[in-house]
C-alpha cells in the first residue's frame, strides 16, 4: 500500500504524445485507467476532465504524418490508478 503515496496525482488534462504539452512520463510510470460515463476504457490518447472529454483512435486510419485519427467522446471522465 506504499505505492498509492508515491504516486502522482492525476492531472486535469493529460495526452500519452511526448510532444505535446499535457504529456508527463512520471504518471506513465503506473498503469492508468480511464472511465467515461462509468464505462472503462484501455484505448485514450488524451483526457480532460474540466471540459468533459477523451480521445480515442478512430479505426486504423492515419492522418498525412502516421499519427491515429482521434474522435472526441464527450462525458464525465474519471482517470484512475489501477
Amino acid at each position: 500500500m506504499n505505492d498509492t503515496a508515491q504516486r502522482p496525482a492525476l492531472p486535469d488534462r493529460l495526452s500519452i504524445d511526448p510532444r505535446s504539452p499535457h504529456y508527463d512520463a512520471a504518471i506513465f510510470e503506473h498503469d492508468i485507467g480511464i472511465k467515461l460515463n462509468d464505462k472503462e476504457f484501455n484505448n485514450v490518447s488524451e483526457y480532460c476532465i474540466s471540459e468533459g472529454w477523451i480521445k480515442i483512435p478512430a479505426g486504423r486510419a492515419l492522418d498525412r504524418k502516421g499519427n491515429p485519427m482521434l474522435t472526441k467522446l464527450k462525458g464525465r471522465v474519471e482517470p484512475f490508478y489501477r
